[in-house]
């Protein structure tokens, strides 16, 4: 579509945004049921981490 800057940097990003809310979700489930693992958390902070940089450096 003329003037749309969606491109697929964008869509990456959002799929990036749902899988680390997903990913927050399924950490937080497996907490309240299992107890915590520290790993779990870890890795979700990592791919938190990866989409803001993601968010940060996508171009207009």
């Amino acid at each position: 579509m003329p003037g749309s800057t969606h491109g697929s940097a964008d869509g990456s990003t959002k799929t990036m945004g749902v899988l680390t809310i997903g990913g927050l979700v399924v950490v937080t489930a497996y907490t309240v049921a299992l107890g915590s693992n520290g790993w779990l958390w870890f890795g979700w902070v990592v791919l938190g981490l990866i989409t803001l940089a993601m968010v940060a450096t996508r171009t207009p």
